[in-house]
C-alpha cells in the first residue's frame, strides 16, 4: 500500500467491510473501535441509528478493573465480556461483527472471543 497512510488502509478496509455488514432490530451489529489506549465496543441497529449498549475501558463500571489495562487483550477481553452481559440483559444473542477495518487480531480478537465466551452469537 505504497502512498497511503495507515488510517487510509483502515478506511479503505472499513468500506469494503461495512458494504456488506448492517445491523437489524433482530440482529444488530457488535462494532469495535481501537485507540492506543483505549477499546471500546457498541451494539448498534442501523434500521433506527440507535446505540442499543456500549462499553469501554474508559466505562464507569470498567475503568478501575481496566486500570492501565485499556490498550491490551485482557481491558479487550473485560469490554467483551461487559458489552456481552449488557446486550444478553436486553434481550440481544445474536449479533454482526464490525471489525471497523481493523485486523481481526490481538485487541479485537480478544474482545469478539471474550463476547462469545459469555453467551453471543456471531
Amino acid at each position: 500500500m505504497a502512498g497511503f497512510s495507515r488510517s487510509d488502509a483502515r478506511a479503505k478496509r472499513k468500506r469494503r467491510v461495512r458494504k456488506n455488514i448492517r445491523g437489524t432490530s433482530d440482529k444488530p451489529r457488535l462494532c469495535v473501535f481501537r485507540s492506543a489506549r483505549h477499546i471500546y465496543a457498541q451494539v448498534i441497529d442501523d434500521t433506527t441509528g440507535r446505540t442499543l449498549v456500549e462499553a469501554s475501558s474508559l466505562s464507569k463500571g470498567l475503568a478501575p478493573k481496566t486500570k492501565g489495562n485499556g490498550g491490551n487483550k485482557k481491558g479487550a477481553a473485560l469490554v467483551g465480556s461487559s458489552v456481552a452481559e449488557q446486550a444478553l440483559e436486553n434481550g440481544i444473542k445474536i449479533v454482526v461483527f464490525d471489525r471497523n477495518g481493523f485486523l481481526y487480531h490481538g485487541r479485537v480478537k480478544a474482545l469478539a472471543e471474550a463476547a462469545r465466551e459469555f453467551g453471543m452469537k456471531f
